[in-house]
């Protein structure tokens, strides 16, 4: 007597009822694990990212939007800071290493970050060709950037204001492309990097345009040759932020609270801020498992009631197996069988189905591409998911199998 066909025989006889029930564990599951893929990738590039950088000093404002902007290229710095601080910074005995970063341009929403040689260090970037930028309009593209775009090694592109598409191009001023990096699975692979005299030497060409506009408008005919003798205007240099390594780990108790009461700049720790965020994202997140949960108790109910309600209907069939020779705990097996089956079958759907959802959204999304490597690995915590499941399964056929053991075999023979 084969018990697994027995128990796949019986649910086949109600199709529907098995696969709504198959359906909402998948969905439960396939939510669970994606969110799970998600969170754990989440943390792992938020760690990633920022393992090398201490702390981020940039102008007063949100020390999120600071580290969102600095460390994650994520949204728009709070302003920029004299480059006279970074100097300053530089003199602290409790710091190791400044590195200045310029922002305020894009190519194809990929930020250009106007640096040092020095925060490819911070992510252990290495040159997959070519070579590090040495005079001002010569960029360096991360592996993605060079990837997605196309471009390759000698190639020139503008880029556009601000740090999304659509903002003015700057056709003037054309970046060469003079080194590509190799993959290095952090942020860095979605940035252009250049000198920081670059990102001046674009925008001071913007800022003469415009003495010139507001020249030209206030000046009286006439006047057009006193203003051609005015020197070039030259705005004082300025950098977005600055990030910091310490010299110590003692600067961690001091460094900040001294950089935020004693001068006009902000202090922030990414890791900090990045804990901050993962709770509040985490927040959404316990809200999408438990509707998860829900469905997955959903199926459960679902399919206590489906056995529950098949016991009326199989009895006779029961009564029989008995007869020929069927232990109660055989009898009692075929029902356990039926609805273990169906959540095994629901957790290996919806983890198939959640790997699937991630590998889609990385396809989808360019931004979200790193997290969907991912979607190729096992989670330990993926195994809770299937034993959840696997537990429902249980909980929804302990009743029913009750049932099948009380079975009375010459009562219901005696029915027919």
């Amino acid at each position: 007597m084969n018990l697994v066909r027995i128990a796949y025989a019986y649910a086949r006889r109600s199709p529907l009822a098995t696969l709504l029930n198959l359906l909402l564990l998948t969905l439960g599951v396939a939510t669970i694990t994606l969110l799970l893929l998600l969170t754990t990738a989440l943390d792992e590039r938020l760690k990633r990212d920022a393992a090398a950088i201490d702390l981020v000093v940039g102008a007063k404002g949100s020390p999120l939007q600071l580290v969102l902007a600095g460390v994650y290229h994520v949204d728009v710095p709070p302003g920029n800071i004299p480059l006279e601080e970074i100097e300053r910074l530089r003199r602290n005995p409790l710091i190791r290493e400044v590195i200045p970063i310029a922002l305020g341009d894009s190519y194809r929403g990929y930020h250009i970050v106007g640096t040092e040689p020095a925060f490819l260090g911070l992510y252990g970037a290495r040159l997959a060709g070519g070579a590090l930028w040495s005079a001002p309009l010569e960029a360096v593209l991360g592996a993605e950037v060079a990837r997605r775009s196309g471009l390759a090694l000698g190639a020139q592109f503008a880029g556009s204001h601000g740090l999304v598409e659509g903002g003015e191009i700057h056709a003037d001023n054309p970046y060469r492309i003079v080194g590509i990096l190799a993959p290095a699975g952090t942020v860095i692979d979605r940035l252009v990097l250049t000198g920081v005299d670059s990102v001046w030497k674009v925008h001071e060409h913007e800022a003469q345009e415009e003495h010139a506009q507001e020249t030209a408008a206030a000046g009286q005919p006439g006047s057009a040759s006193a203003h051609a003798e005015e020197p070039a205007v030259t705005p004082g240099r300025e950098v977005t932020m600055a990030l910091v390594r310490y010299a110590t780990p003692l600067a961690a108790a001091s460094l900040p609270r001294q950089i935020n009461a004693e001068s006009s700049l902000q202090s922030a720790s990414p890791a900090y801020e990045s804990a901050r965020l993962f709770t509040v994202f985490g927040v959404g997140t316990d809200v999408i498992r438990g509707f998860a949960l829900f469905l997955i108790a959903a199926a459960a109910l679902g399919m206590f009631i489906a056995l529950y309600q098949a016991m009326d209907a199989r009895q006779y069939d029961l009564a029989i197996m008995r007869t020929l020779g069927a232990s109660r705990g055989r009898v009692c097996g075929v029902l356990l069988l039926e609805s273990l089956l169906l959540s095994a079958a629901g957790a290996l759907l919806g983890g198939a189905l959640g790997h699937a959802l991630l590998a889609a959204i990385g396809a989808w999304l360019p931004a979200a591409a790193s997290l969907a490597t991912g979607a190729l690995r096992l989670l330990p915590s993926e195994l809770g998911v299937v034993t959840l499941a696997l537990a429902g399964g249980i909980i929804a056929a302990l009743l029913p199998v009750w049932r099948a053991y009380r079975l009375d075999v010459a009562a219901t023979l005696a029915k027919g």
